[in-house]
């Protein structure tokens, strides 16, 4: 039976190595932990996940490595058919809740999330600190996002690169909290909030100690593809978002891990080997917008 990597999953604040074979389990990770695997074979489409069961593809097509979606064309416009991102499900009558999530100096987005989801979204978009700003229907969540997005310039989106530079910038805990609790009061401030939304009041939360912050490496090198006979060897230092942060500075974003057979390497190595690797600099304006995100 082959079992093929889904990346990373964030469950209960702890990240793990997601699987799908006969069924979806996941491996827990821990910093410090050391990892050693292989890629085999070809990267393959994991088809379609909807409410907790994933239905394969039916033609099981090879992926593009660079790619951050394992996914072919087909299953991939079937995944957006019933998203929330896509604006493609407006009927979904689940609760959701609005939030700001900050990643750096001066970086900050707007975002909504299932509220069944918890905390979880912030998990894996690698936000270092966020607050909640509000929750109800779907299309009120949306609408408030919007606002802030026009009334004050915040996006929806920030590329990986940019935030994998921050992870290295960050000022102290209290500083974050700081620039979160002022935006949150500004949001609060604007007109225009659609009254099916209740407010939300100001809570900060940091996710140092669950992504390893306090210990991380100076990123260096980042993993850009996974190829057949790539391997990784190292100690884990940190995860944030889908990046899984080695003591020797090398990322790898775990979503190029995901649609390949990954097998345990015979008497391990000392370092990264055999894999496209990209020094991590501050990212161009443009790199904003890489579609990584």
């Amino acid at each position: 039976m082959t079992w093929r990597c889904t990346g990373i999953r964030w469950s209960d604040g702890r990240p793990a190595i997601g699987w799908t074979g006969r069924e979806d389990r996941d491996s827990p990770l821990a910093l410090g932990q050391r990892l050693a695997f292989t890629a085999v074979g070809e990267r393959r489409c994991l088809g379609v996940r909807r409410a907790g069961k994933r239905t394969p593809c039916p033609t099981g097509l090879a992926v593009p490595g660079r790619t951050g979606n394992a996914q072919c064309p087909e299953c991939a416009r079937l995944d957006r058919s019933f998203s929330v991102a896509a604006d493609t499900n407006a009927a979904d009558p689940r609760p959701y809740r609005v939030y700001l999530a900050w990643f750096g100096p001066d970086t900050v987005k707007v975002g909504i999330t299932a509220e069944e989801r918890g905390p979880a979204r912030l998990l894996e978009q690698g936000a270092v600190t966020w607050t909640w700003l509000g929750r109800g229907p779907l299309m009120a969540a949306r609408r408030t996002e919007e606002l802030l997005r026009a009334a004050l310039g915040v996006p929806d989106r920030i590329a990986y690169a940019r935030k994998r530079v921050l992870r290295g910038l960050l000022p102290a805990e209290s500083e974050r909290a700081r620039e979160v609790a002022e935006l949150h009061a500004r949001s609060a401030a604007l007109p225009g909030w659609p009254e099916s939304l209740e407010r939300l009041p100001c809570a900060v939360v940091d996710h140092a100690a669950p992504f390893g912050l306090a210990g991380l490496p100076a990123p260096a090198r980042v993993v850009t593809e996974m190829v057949p006979g790539g391997t990784v060897v190292g100690v884990l230092a940190g995860a944030a978002g889908p990046d899984l942060h080695f003591a020797d500075g090398i990322v790898v974003d775990a979503r190029l891990l995901a649609g390949w057979e990954l097998a345990a390497v015979p008497g391990e190595v000392e370092a990264v080997t055999d894999v496209p690797l990209a020094d991590i600099a501050p990212p161009a304006p443009e790199a904003e917008q890489d579609g990584l995100f």
